[in-house]
């Protein structure tokens, strides 16, 4: 009888809490139990990264679970040996799930004789192997062209709006989103759509790097509920800075929707003590204990998105139907309430 294809999970251990989500949100859309492939990715004394695959791979498409984010070096040569084991064990496609792909803020040459380290990411996974790559709200969409695969990049801000539209739902004549910078006012445009909310923009200026020289807010921000809407937050010294800014400028709240929540060093930290009513994030990075612990953290689930989009690759369906809430809402059911 000839072998029907079914879709495959394996994980590094970058974020394994998300792939078993993952894997129990395909188990439940599919009707069939899955879970994650048997393998064992360890270090050598030395600190060499080891994979081994237990179960057979042979003709199977394959899809690595595996979030580039702190420690990002370990993490990324983790899932190229992984991509490197299941070619090498005859997988019929491998696909790399990067719920965040890092290296993405190195996107571009700011100075002399620095690297695009992004493209050169790229590089190394196209090179290993990878047949295509699904991600979530790259840094900069043109990312997209440094592969010469295909790369499907889906948007947290359709699972935001769903949130927004249950944590608000009796102020949302008083919303406003916010950029924190003109880099991103598409990101924010895009989601201030989705609810009918009006835009404004929190201008900065740097001396030198790492330094914010001064902070202006481009739009009336009086009495409204602002919502800072970003990709990443690292130290969180910018977004704390925009929270105050906005409330010197007359917002009634600030709370912050970030998808990935890096937060290095003295973020949690700078979160917790500061004006911010809420700060909330996806799970594409897994979460410390000091975020799990942060009274003004919360964390929203990418499981059943990232579960469906895997699912339609592996069946040849549309993946930007996803951006849709006629369609991302029923694979949220339960979670929010219906519109």
């Amino acid at each position: 009888m000839p072998h029907v294809q079914e879709p495959k999970l394996i994980s590094g251990n970058a974020n394994m809490p998300l792939a078993k989500a993952i894997a129990r949100r395909m188990s439940m859309h599919r009707g069939v139990q899955m879970g994650l492939v048997d393998a064992r990715v360890e270090r050598f004394n030395d600190g060499e990264i080891f994979v081994e695959v237990y179960e057979n791979v042979r003709g199977e498409d394959m899809f690595i679970l595996q979030s580039t984010s702190n420690p990002a070096n370990d993490n990324l040569m983790e899932l190229l040996i992984m991509a490197d084991a299941l070619r090498r064990s005859s997988a019929a496609r491998v696909t790399a799930v990067l719920p965040y792909f890092g290296y993405a803020r190195q996107d571009r040459r700011t100075k002399a004789r620095t690297p695009i380290t992004a493209k050169l990411v790229a590089n190394m996974l196209v090179g290993t192997g990878i047949e295509r790559v699904l991600t979530m709200d790259l840094h900069a969409a043109q990312i997209q062209g440094f592969f010469d695969i295909p790369v499907d990049n889906l948007y947290a801000s359709p699972i935001f709006a769903l949130d927004i539209k249950t944590a608000f739902k009796d102020r949302m004549g008083e919303l406003m989103i916010v950029s924190p910078d003109v880099g991103g006012v598409a990101r924010a445009r895009e989601l201030a759509k989705r609810i009918n909310s009006p835009l404004a923009i929190v201008d900065k200026r740097r001396e030198k790097p790492g330094e914010i020289a001064e902070m202006t807010v481009i739009g009336d921000v009086t009495g409204k509920t602002c919502l800072i809407v970003d990709d990443i937050c690292d130290t969180a010294g910018t977004l704390c800075k925009a929270a105050e800014v906005l409330l010197s400028n007359g917002a009634k709240e600030v709370h912050s929707y970030i998808t990935h929540g890096v937060l290095s060093g003295p973020a949690v930290e700078r979160v917790t003590n500061s004006v911010m009513k809420s700060l909330v994030i996806t799970d594409s990075i897994a979460a410390t204990e000091a975020v799990k612990n942060a009274p003004n953290i919360r964390i929203v689930p990418t499981a059943p998105v990232f579960a469906q989009a895997i699912l339609n690759i592996w069946n040849g369906t549309s993946v930007s139907s996803l951006f849709e809430a006629e369609t991302l809402s029923p694979i949220y059911d339960g979670m929010y309430a219906a519109e």
